[in-house]
């Protein structure tokens, strides 16, 4: 916000300092001064360097790619100035302390407006009704529509991202991502948002906004407790009208007492105070709300709770962090009778929520804790639901008698601060030593219905209606009728592995012998430091070899063995996925002679993977001899997919994936344009991989024979559009066989396969 003006003068607040106008870079030669020194481009940063370090980071900047431009200097006169020395004119030339000094304080004057809300009138006999129509709404309903879009393996260091389960549906409400690829510790992160809660009283809802989040971090071991937490708050309110100033006011004061109260730190956030827009028949406001993302030091990456309820995963227990009563206003229930209700819930002792979220961190660490879930949108009832729906038969049977209040609709619907937790353990004992009340509500059964007294809910339809709104959505960003394919297969492709026999999933042993591998890259490339790390691991001496590396001539590869093309988005997709790069190779003498004498040898291997692969593939290097060559072809989507999905390996020449035959193991797939198009009949093709359901989504992409991967005749060159980098670890992994304690996945037999080809063969 600002654009230069901001960045650069803030950068000197405490020095001064003259900009040079003629220097930034423009696209449009008839930008006004005003224009340019007001410009907000976008992903533009200012740096203020050494002259030195100037000239290094100018090197760095040419072989990446990077626009860089020295712009100015700083003075010590305390005067800041844009100058046009070409127009002989300076539009900005004014002492820092006219530009920084103290503004006045402003007095907002507003007053209280007292809304009076409908009571909610509903029946008991038609529970089953209202679950239908709440799991249907956007707020509760599948986000499988957002999130199958997004790339959530990228960096191979994400350890939890919003899918959990065998079926891969995105439940899990807690974000977490490893620090490096040899530790356990890692950042947690989540976001909270109760909008209609704030209706009936803003500051409940800064409370309730604050309480989501933090029941939704809980579930990563945090490093020290509720201390390891920040926040960030982010308001969304639409001042200027009347009483909303002054519910703005309660809000943010409702919000700084409970989270001083709870000691958590508020350091950032924003503000988006103009939350109104006008119509010609009328003007819409939003609900003045605070959205709350927290972010904590994680303690053990391998340790973070899902919601996913395990049959022999023990008893279902209820821990109520707000203490007040099961009130219904501002629930998704009260939204589906169109009503926003009169009373909602809170948080009543911030000092007891601090206790029972310290003490649920304690016993994660202590591994009680199977399966947890907060109690968000929807209530009670669809966290019960949400922790059946990720595995293919499971249910619950349920008995809330130990709860004072006997009003079914209110238990379930109910969306008061609160989560579900399962254990083998006694937690109501275990609790109770820390002041804490926890209620036993249920077993967890292998039979496909949640069962609540006489009420019997089945899940496997209700799963379906939950999955209803989002396939949708789906339908208006996905071709071929593949929304509906989505949601009817998303049971019937369960994740299922076999792993290589006498695999025992331990680290590589270490290597006295080093070989040279790189690691090749495109301006827009995004998985180079993974793939390069689990080469090292591997006994790999890995360079980093940049596209202008090639074309300069400062590389050449003669002495490389192992060559890697990795994942991402070369040259933004503009012309393609990797035909841009594919081009930089084509038509440049030194990067095409490099990369074809390399091919030419018979003593190297290569791997190509996700935009390496379609990289490789679009120059013919797996089917030199052939006339018409396979193609890559965008998604039958239409559309960017990723998924934890699983593959089978089948016998091939590939000296990679040697000895893995038969195997089915999960890896990430994260693409757009991963369609293997054959020319030929599958037996002319080395197809090492197909994944492990040829419809989609399992296949994300429609490939011909169902291919995930490809390999040349002789087996020594391997193309994939799935990132095996991205799956080295069981952390990384979607779903993970609970039985297995592995340090890596077998996926990493390939790269030592590929080791010990190149020590025999050299």
């Amino acid at each position: 916000a600002g654009g230069h003006l901001n960045c650069l003068s803030e950068l000197v607040e405490d020095t001064g300092g003259i900009i040079q106008i003629d220097a930034l870079p423009l696209g449009d030669p008839t930008l006004s001064a005003k224009e340019i020194i007001g410009n907000e481009s976008q992903e533009r940063m200012g740096l203020i360097l050494a002259p030195e370090d100037a000239v290094n980071l100018e090197k760095i900047a040419l072989r990446e790619r990077t626009p860089f431009y020295v712009v100015g200097e700083v003075t010590e006169d305390h005067h800041f100035s844009f100058v046009s020395e070409k127009n002989n004119t300076k539009p900005i030339d004014l002492s820092l302390s006219a530009l920084f000094g103290s503004a006045p304080k402003t007095i907002i004057k507003d007053q209280s407006i007292k809304v009076d809300y409908a009571q909610l009138n509903y029946s008991q006999d038609d529970i089953k009704t209202y679950i239908e129509q709440v799991l249907q709404l956007e707020a509760v309903a599948c986000k499988d529509w957002l999130t199958n879009k997004v790339d959530r393996c990228v960096t191979g260091r994400v350890a939890q991202q919003q899918c959990v389960g065998e079926i891969q549906l995105p439940l899990s409400n807690c974000g977490v991502i490893a620090l490096d690829f040899k530790g356990f510790q890692g950042i947690a992160t989540s976001i909270g948002h109760t909008p209609i809660s704030a209706l009936i009283d803003p500051a409940k809802g800064s409370v309730n906004s604050i309480a989501e989040a933090l029941t939704n971090i809980i579930w990563a071991p945090l490093e020290n407790g509720i201390k390891s937490i920040s926040l960030s708050a982010n308001w969304m309110w639409p001042c200027n009208n009347t009483g909303e100033d002054a519910r703005l006011y309660n809000a943010v004061k409702g919000c700084a007492d409970f989270a001083i109260a709870l000691g958590i730190n508020i350091p950032t956030g924003k503000d988006s105070l103009s939350m109104k827009q006008k119509y010609p028949d009328g003007d819409v406001i939003a609900p003045g709300t605070v959205i709350i993302s927290a972010a904590g030091q994680c303690s053990n990456i391998k340790n973070v709770i899902t919601p996913v309820a395990k049959v022999n995963g023990g008893s279902l227990y209820y821990l109520d962090f707000s203490q007040d009563e099961f009130h219904l206003g501002g629930s998704s229930f009260a939204q589906n009778l169109n009503k926003i209700g009169t009373e909602t819930p809170t948080v009543l002792d911030p000092s007891y929520f601090k206790t029972a979220f310290n003490t649920t961190q304690k016993f994660i660490k202590k591994g009680y804790i199977e399966a947890g879930h907060d109690i968000g949108s929807g209530g009670l009832i669809t966290s019960l639901l949400e922790m059946c729906f990720p595995t293919s038969s499971l249910g619950m049977t349920l008995d809330f008698s130990s709860f004072e209040e006997q009003d079914l609709i209110k238990i379930l619907f109910s969306e008061k601060s609160a989560v579900l937790l399962q254990s083998r353990e006694d937690l109501t004992s275990h609790f109770e030593k820390k002041g804490i009340t926890v209620c036993k509500i249920g077993e967890v059964t292998n039979r496909s219905i949640l069962r609540i007294n006489e009420l019997e809910i089945e899940i496997t339809q209700m799963r379906t209606t939950w999955m209803a709104t989002s396939k949708a959505l789906e339908m208006y960003q996905t071709a071929n009728n593949l929304a509906e394919k989505r949601a009817e297969n998303a049971v019937n492709q369960p994740l299922k592995f076999k792993f290589p026999e006498g695999f025992k999933g331990t680290l590589p042993l270490p290597k006295k012998e080093r070989i040279k591998a790189a690691v090749l890259r495109e301006k827009g490339s995004n998985s180079e430091r993974e793939m390069a790390y689990t080469l090292n691991l591997n006994g790999f001496e890995v360079r980093d070899v940049h596209m202008t590396d090639l074309v300069e001539g400062r590389e050449t590869l003669e002495d490389i063995q192992f060559l890697v093309a990795v994942g991402g988005f070369s040259n933004s997709d503009v012309l393609g996925s990797a035909k841009g790069w594919a081009g930089a190779i084509k038509y440049n003498i030194r990067a095409n002679t490099a990369l074809s004498n390399f091919f030419s040898r018979p003593d190297t291997l290569s791997l190509g993977v996700c935009n390496g692969c379609q990289l490789f593939v679009e120059l013919g290097l797996l089917t030199p001899r052939d006339e018409q060559k396979p193609k890559m072809l965008h998604n039958e989507s239409g559309k960017f997919e990723c998924i934890f999905t699983a593959v089978k390996i089948e016998q091939s020449n590939s000296i990679m994936l040697n000895g893995l035959e038969g195997s089915i193991l999960g890896i990430w797939a994260a693409h757009g344009e991963g369609k293997f198009s054959f020319p030929k009949e599958e037996s002319h093709y080395q197809i090492p991989a197909k994944y492990l359901y040829s419809d989609y989504p399992s296949n994300p992409n429609g490939s011909d024979y169902n291919a995930a991967m490809l390999s040349s005749n002789d087996g020594r060159h391997l193309v994939m559009m799935p990132h095996l980098e991205r799956s080295t670890f069981s952390w990384n992994w979607g779903h993970y066989p609970s039985d297995r304690i592995d340090e890596v996945t077998p996926w990493i037999l390939a790269f030592e396969n590929a080791y010990k080809w190149l020590k025999t063969s050299n």
